[in-house]
């Protein structure tokens, strides 16, 4: 492609964003305001998943063993809870750091536990076991109840399958959102681009008739609705940053213990995922309209 081919195309584009500013203005509003409901449904659902994700992280399994069960037997339970599949890690707990774990828990009120050392210590030996994921909770469990030694289980039973499901339905939602709201920006931005197509229908006509091809004629509207596009998202993402870092910081004082997602490394690759989005909206929202006018 020759060069002043090509300085055509940016002089076409640039002069109908200058002739048509006001429909101009009002696709890269369009944009903006597509990509500003998709970019705080995409925040949502990063900070849904953090959150669900801390839950998870936090379950963990209580193995209780049989009284005066000998050290010798402790040792290869450990070997045999490592070797169970999904267990990620195994602690052992004995009965006297269980007690100074309560004595801790009780505070200032300690002092009840008193006179309960030694061979008074009603606490059995355990393990605090981990899995490397938290739907691995329950069939582990499962094997764990049958490991001779083993006296009782307890992982919150109930409770974990309801916050399974609920996590579960967090990410469900939340991505069947982010497609309809994909979805609904390219017929918004595609509905308005057709408007600034059908202005210059006579113009592309004429185009037509003298021996243009279609990517001669297409690549200036293509270049027009990358512009819009990228204006759109840059304003949105501008947008987002500044109203986002503003909830953080009041979130810290209203909230403290629900804790957002600020690591830009977590939200950079999002955020640029728009600006590509907003590229790609453009274009693609520039050549949908022109099919129909380029049949001549």
């Amino acid at each position: 492609m020759r060069l002043n081919t090509i300085g055509y195309y940016f002089r076409e584009a640039f002069f109908s964003l200058i002739r048509n500013r006001w429909l101009s203005l009002a696709s890269v509003g369009t944009v903006t305001i597509s990509l500003l409901i998709l970019g705080s449904s995409l925040l949502l659902i990063i900070n849904a998943n953090h959150v669900a994700g801390s839950v998870e992280d936090t379950l963990e399994i209580s193995v209780f063993l049989e009284n005066k069960i000998s050290s010798d037997r402790i040792k290869e339970i450990k070997k045999e809870i490592n070797n169970i599949p999904g267990v990620s890690q195994a602690e052992f707990v004995s009965k006297e750091q269980a007690l100074e774990d309560m004595k801790k828990d009780f505070g200032e009120q300690k002092d009840i536990l008193e006179g309960l050392e030694k061979e008074n210590n009603p606490l059995p030996d355990s393990f605090k076991v981990k899995t490397s994921t938290a739907q691995l909770v329950a069939p582990v469990s499962n094997a764990l109840e049958k490991l001779p030694g083993v006296d009782q289980v307890r992982y919150g039973q109930g409770v974990v399958e309801k916050l399974l499901a609920l996590t579960g339905w967090v990410r469900i939602t939340g991505t069947v959102a982010m497609i309809l709201l994909s979805a609904a920006s390219v017929f918004l931005i595609s509905t308005t681009i057709r408007l600034s197509v059908y202005a210059r229908r006579r113009e592309i006509s004429i185009m037509k008739v003298l021996g243009a091809t279609n990517w001669f004629v297409r690549l200036p509207f293509v270049l027009e609705g990358v512009v819009l596009g990228v204006f759109g998202a840059v304003l949105a993402l501008t947008i987002l940053h500044f109203s986002y870092y503003e909830l953080v910081e009041r979130m810290k004082f209203t909230l403290p213990f629900i804790r957002l997602v600020t690591e830009k490394q977590q939200i950079l690759p999002y955020m640029g995922s728009l600006l590509v989005l907003g590229m790609l909206i453009g274009a693609v929202g520039s050549i949908i309209p022109m099919r129909k006018f380029l049949r001549v």
